[in-house]
Parts: structure tokens; C-alpha cells; sequence
């Protein structure tokens, strides 16, 4: 099957049928189904069919692509079972409702795609194979990378810790477990995600990915100053944009990013303490038209990081990073226009 049927029913909005999805597809989703086709095989836990979604709008009237790969929350039950943790505390590195708070995309013509399944389960910015020996029972495969400084934190591709340095795990994951993990779940994300950012490039001569994240408030802060300096209060920070230090990103987009945000209030630095992880370097080619922006959300500014709730600013929120959003997606499609008519 070259489109797998959790696809359709996402994308189709047909209704499930003994596993499948209806097939009736809507004429404007032809073309999205020839373009943007993903392997995918038996599921490889019940409870993450589908393993991820893709929100689409009616039509694709803009060239960005907004991803959200760590805002799952289904947690398998033999994950659970292996764990040393409970479920709150595993939650702790979740990006709660992150792709509800940027799912006004749609609006803009903008398709996105949010992984249903947790980041303590799998990551998707990281590497493919950036993992811990120390964790597997088996040996890994030759190319894996177990020596990147986020392996030695904890944190690769299938983390061993979460929290403040919580290990996950009662005892070692067979290998096997982690290669499956990979093939079945990894790979078909960012097969997927590879196909809308190509097919925008394609549709719009541009494609602009927005990788949406959230960050703890507590150890974030700005404006420190020393009291012999005159002592200045610390503001929370509201918002990092990343762009691997001007790399995956063209200036005059990230810039429209940030000043958007700043424009409706919020603070904002750029590329500090968070420049972009693998989705941002992976994706981001500017000389190629295919730029890249990682926005971390402060989590205290839209939801209450204790009960992992959403908060009283949620909708105001979201409404700010639609704004921005239409924002950018302006700035795009005018970048475009102008490298187009440089060239005639």
C-alpha cells in the first residue's frame, strides 16, 4: 500500500472499518497522496495506531510546515511495565499541548504533524541512531553514534533518563526493542515530514519548517543582573527561536519570527539556551529555499506546569503564534517573489 490507511484517515477524515479507513478520498488530497507517501507496517504497539498524525487544512495555500514531535501522550502499557517511573513522572519531558497551541496552521494552509507517542518513549530530534550502550541488552549496530554529548547526558534517541536525571528504565532494553522503535515509529515520521517539506518547496519554491517545542520555566531566565550592577529584576523568558546560529535559517525570516513576539509582548532571545536540535540542523538549507526555525514556548506562559493543565493564557497564546505564523508565511512567499524576480 503506498499510503498506509492511518495516513488517509488522518489526512481523508475517513471513518475506521475493522483497522482500515475509508478510501474515499476528496479531490485536493489526490495530489497529497501521491506526494507525500510513507511505509509503514503493522503497528508496532496497539495503542500507537496510529503513531502519529498529519493535520491539514483545506487547502495548501502557504509554504510552511509545522512540526511537533514531542507533544505525544500515549503511553504504550508494556513501556509502563518496564519503567521504574509512574506515568506523571515521565510526563515531565512531554510538550504538553504544544500542537494545539500552534494547530492554528491549518488556518493559514499549513499542514502539521504531531507524534502520538512520547518523547521518553522515542525522540525524534535526535539522531536515528544516537544511543547508550549502557542501556541495551545486545550489541548496537556499528554506525550508531554512542558517544555524542547527548548520549552521555541521557538523552538520545531513546532516553535513558528524564526529569532531573530520573532513569527510565527497571532494567536493560533488549536491543532488538530499540531498532524496532526506530524502523517502525522514527523512520516513517521524518519520511513523512521530508515529503511535506518537499512538497511545499515544490508547490511554493520555498518551504519554511516550524519544529514547535516547549521548555521548563523554572531554569529560564533573562536579564540578570548582579546586584553591583543595580540589581535588575529576572524576567521569565517567554520564547527561544533557533536557528542553529543563522545556519538553518534565511535572517530576514527568523527575524520576522522574533519581532512578531516581541511585538505582541512577549520576551524573546534567539538561539539561547536552545539553537535547534536535529530536526532544525537535519531540514534547515537555506541556499536550497528549504529554511528552518525551532520555537521553544515557555510552558508557564500557556498551561500550569504542575498539573500539566492548560492554563488561563492558552487561547491568547495560540492567537499570538497564528499571528506569527501569518506573519512568516507572508515574509516567505515575498522572499520568493523577490528571488524570482532577481533571476528574470
Amino acid at each position: 500500500m503506498s499510503l498506509p490507511h492511518w495516513l488517509t484517515f488522518r489526512v481523508f477524515g475517513g471513518a475506521r472499518n475493522g483497522g482500515r479507513a475509508s478510501m474515499t478520498a476528496k479531490p485536493p488530497w489526490a495530489a497529497f497522496a501521491r506526494d507525500v507517501q510513507v511505509t509503514l507496517g503493522p503497528p508496532h504497539e496497539p495503542e500507537l495506531d496510529p503513531p502519529f498524525e498529519v493535520v491539514v487544512p483545506a487547502r495548501l495555500d502557504c509554504p510552511l510546515v509545522f512540526s511537533s514531535p514531542h507533544s505525544g501522550n500515549v503511553y504504550p502499557r508494556r513501556f509502563l511495565e518496564a519503567t521504574r517511573l509512574d506515568q506523571a513522572a515521565l510526563r515531565c519531558s512531554e510538550d504538553a499541548f504544544v500542537d494545539r497551541l500552534f494547530g492554528g496552521a491549518t488556518a493559514l494552509g499549513a499542514p502539521l504533524i504531531r507524534a502520538r507517542f512520547p518523547r521518553a518513549y522515542l525522540d525524534l530530534n535526535r539522531e536515528p541512531y544516537e544511543l547508550d550502550p549502557r542501556m541495551f541488552e545486545g550489541p548496537l549496530p556499528p554506525f550508531a553514534n554512542t558517544r555524542s554529548l547527548r548520549v552521555a547526558g541521557g538523552l538520545g534517541t531513546i532516553a535513558r533518563v528524564v526529569g532531573q536525571a530520573q532513569e527510565i528504565y527497571a532494567r536493560r532494553v533488549p536491543v532488538e526493542e530499540a531498532i524496532a522503535r526506530i524502523e517502525k515509529l522514527y523512520k516513517p515520521y521524518h519520511a513523512c515530514l521530508r515529503g511535506l517539506i518537499d512538497r511545499a518547496r515544490q508547490k511554493f519554491g520555498i518551504a519554511v519548517l516550524v519544529d514547535c517545542h516547549s521548555m521548563p520555566s523554572g531554569s529560564l531566565r533573562q536579564g540578570q543582573v548582579s546586584p553591583s550592577k543595580g540589581g535588575a529584576q529576572s524576567k521569565t523568558l517567554a520564547f527561544v527561536v533557533g536557528d542553529r546560529y543563522g545556519t538553518s535559517c534565511a535572517p530576514d525570516l527568523i527575524d520576522v519570527v522574533e519581532y512578531e513576539l516581541r511585538r505582541r509582548g512577549h520576551d524573546v532571545q534567539r538561539n539561547k539556551p536552545y539553537a535547534g536540535g536535529f530536526i532544525t540542523e537535519h531540514y534547515g538549507n537555506p541556499a536550497g529555499e528549504c529554511h528552518a526555525i525551532q520555537i521553544e514556548v515557555s510552558r508557564a506562559l500557556y498551561m500550569d506546569e504542575r498539573t500539566v493543565t492548560e492554563g488561563e493564557r492558552f487561547a491568547e497564546v495560540a492567537a499570538d503564534l497564528a499571528h506569527m505564523a501569518a506573519a512568516l508565511a507572508e515574509a516567505a512567499m515575498a522572499r520568493r517573489d523577490r528571488h524570482r524576480a532577481a533571476a528574470e
